[in-house]
């Protein structure tokens, strides 16, 4: 099974020094797949999600180019897997009749997923792997003011 997510948000860990990309399950709104990520990706999430277009493209920005180029697009994006705190994603792209999946880092996945306006779907499996109770608590307690803009 497969399950529609949706960037929920974006925050800062101050524990883990990273950012954590929220993902929320579409249908099942309690069900949310934090992803600690980079600045950089968190940056690139955080420009797609505001609609912010960086003076120069950034690599992502670069990536859509390509793909619009080559008349490629990109039908969706997959979280794959959770091995040893490290997710995994694909990226499903349609070009000249073909299908294609490539593999990626899941803040690579979402935030060409936000350029190209495709869907996040995250497995149910990996959904079982990262509930725990102590992360469920933690996703409880966060408040609207817990989710706020990054330093650029």
């Amino acid at each position: 099974m497969i399950a529609q997510m949706k960037v929920r948000g974006l925050m800062f860990d101050p524990y883990n020094n990273a950012y954590i990309v929220i993902l929320r399950d579409e249908e099942h709104s309690e069900t949310m797949l934090p992803i600690w990520v980079g600045k950089s990706e968190a940056s690139a999430i955080s420009f797609a999600l505001e609609g912010v277009a960086a003076p120069r493209p950034m690599t992502h920005d670069l990536m859509k180019s390509v793909l619009d180029i080559v008349d490629a697009r990109v039908l969706s994006v997959v979280v794959t897997d959770l091995k040893d705190n490290t997710y995994y994603a694909k990226i499903h792209l349609m070009g000249e009749d073909s299908e294609y999946s490539i593999d990626s880092r899941p803040s690579d996945a979402i935030a060409l997923a936000l350029r190209a306006n495709a869907p996040i779907f995250a497995q149910e499996e990996v959904l079982r792997k990262q509930a725990s109770e102590e992360l469920d608590q933690w996703l409880e307690n966060l408040k609207p003011e817990d989710f706020g803009k990054l330093d650029s």
